[in-house]
């Protein structure tokens, strides 16, 4: 006897709270025809790199994922509205912008919105944003963690929060090697969190490294089989997000020897200057820039390309799964 289907329902849509979004016109399409989208944070174009550099590397970012079959969303803040999608006159204005922007976390987004600013959105509010919206899939370069030091300073990323809360999956390169990567992945364990490493290995990477030294949960061989997690995810409605670490591959990784020595350089400042809170990581990953002499910010941007790579495959991967079943 064969036990009758009880089906699913459609369980990952935009919420109500998104009509009052704005959206770029293809982003718009897609999302009306169930076409996959990959988000992406606008962060890493205001305080990630300087101007030009920043905007030609987020060009280049969106270019990879329409190559892989979907269509790119970068979010950020304009004049009081969320903005899911920006033109290429808007990513100018994010770039010319840079620091001037304001970094803007969930906590934020109601002050920035209110106040009419520019906001460069984190990881944490693209996925907030990335929900609303009924994007399930979001590229970044690397996740925020625990602070070196937070068992004085309870300096914790709201992005962890965010994954405990947001079923949104974020593929990214792993934490940044700045942070404590191994509280870091006990706070995602706690927080419910399904962390997955892309590939042929088990290891966690550190975003500049394939290797941090500390293994995932678990391990996925390929996009399709990512897809299929966030599919499972979302029929049990979880609510909580998912991270697929892709290592950086060997050919553009950073000597982990001298990333080492400019990381503990570079945080040594951070203490002495008082640098702390939103500010720190900024601070940080330009300083290791300035000690590796660019070697840091060119293993950066070849990761966030080659995340785009992965991220886009797996939109498509989903976006498949759930035109099969469906949804």
């Amino acid at each position: 006897m064969t036990r009758p289907s009880l089906g699913f329902k459609r369980c990952f849509h935009a919420l109500s709270n998104a009509k009052e979004f704005v959206y770029s016109p293809q982003v718009k399409a897609a999302l009306s025809q169930h076409r996959p989208v990959v988000a992406l944070e606008s962060t890493i174009i205001s305080h990630g790199m300087p101007y030009p550099q920043n905007v030609e590397t987020a060009t280049q970012v969106e270019t990879i994922i329409r190559e892989q079959g979907a269509t790119p969303a970068t979010i950020a803040l304009f004049d009081g509205r969320v903005h899911i999608g920006l033109t290429r006159e808007e990513l100018e204005r994010l770039g010319k912008y840079g620091t001037q922007a304001q970094k803007t976390s969930r906590r934020d987004l109601p002050t920035v919105l209110a106040k009419g600013c520019v906001g460069a959105t984190t990881v944490a509010s693209t996925m907030f944003l990335a929900r609303s919206a009924g994007i399930p899939v979001f590229v970044t370069g690397g996740i925020g963690g625990v602070h070196r030091g937070a068992d004085q300073s309870f300096d914790i990323s709201a992005d962890l929060m965010e994954l405990g809360k947001t079923s949104v999956a974020v593929v990214c390169a792993g934490v940044k090697s700045i942070l404590d990567i191994e509280k870091t992945l006990e706070v995602l364990e706690t927080q419910g969190v399904t962390v997955a490493t892309v590939g042929g290995s088990q290891a966690f990477p550190a975003f500049y490294t394939p290797e941090s030294g500390f293994k995932s949960p678990c391990q996925v061989q390929n996009e399709k089989e990512a897809a299929s997690i966030i599919l499972a995810n979302h029929r049990l409605d979880l609510g909580s997000g998912m991270v697929f670490a892709v290592p950086i591959p060997k050919e553009h990784a950073a000597n982990a020897r001298d990333i080492q020595i400019a990381i503990d350089t570079a945080v040594a400042e951070a203490r002495a200057n008082g640098v702390t809170g939103k500010e720190e990581t900024p601070f940080l990953l330009k300083r290791i820039a300035e000690l590796t002499k660019g070697e840091s910010l060119a293993a950066n941007i070849a990761l966030v390309k080659n995340n785009a790579v992965i991220g886009g495959r797996i939109a498509v991967e989903l976006a498949a799964l759930k035109a099969k079943q469906g949804q």
